[in-house]
């Protein structure tokens, strides 16, 4: 883990983390960075899929248990009007397209994203106390295929951080 004192110092050093070849990488800092994620080569992820799939469920789930219960269950003549009135079932078809797809969207960022993690091994470094107030870090996992211990010690002191910690397991 190298420890850097200023957002561009981190993004640069991120940009050459990543281009040579380490793809297992993080980053922490006190705020967002505009370009981290690109540097450290964060890929899309499939939240808004999960979203659009949930809400069309609920979107059909609410139209088709109206339709059951309007046509085919209990079917009651109001006002001259047929079994199957589409208009009358808009409003509960959208108010459970948005119920769905909200839900989902909270529940499909925290399974997706691999929270809530109450911890990490990065909290058993003294120095990363400051990554909440003034202090940017760099993390190479040990399961990158590229991570050699020592080599990889090497490639962030060669980055000019302010130190470089070894992250305990």
């Amino acid at each position: 883990m190298a420890e850097f004192d200023s957002p561009q110092e981190l993004v640069d050093a991120a940009h050459k983390t990543h281009g040579a070849g380490y793809k297992d990488i993080d980053a922490f800092s006190p705020f967002p960075i505009e370009g981290l994620a690109d540097a450290i080569g964060f890929h899309k992820n499939y939240v808004s899929l999960v979203v659009l799939i949930c809400g069309i469920i609920g979107g059909l789930s609410g139209y088709l248990l109206q339709y059951y219960v309007s046509v085919i269950s209990y079917p009651t003549n109001i006002g001259g009007r047929p079994y199957h009135s589409w208009p009358s079932f808009i409003i509960v078809t959208f108010e459970l397209t948005i119920l769905f797809g909200g839900v989902s969207a909270a529940i499909g960022m925290l399974v997706l994203n691999g929270l809530p993690l109450p911890y990490h091994p990065v909290f058993n470094v003294p120095a990363f106390s400051k990554a909440t107030e003034n202090k940017f870090f760099l993390v190479v996992s040990a399961t990158d295929p590229r991570y050699d211990a020592v080599r990889t010690r090497e490639f962030l002191k060669g980055l000019a951080p302010r130190s470089v910690s070894e992250v305990p397991s």
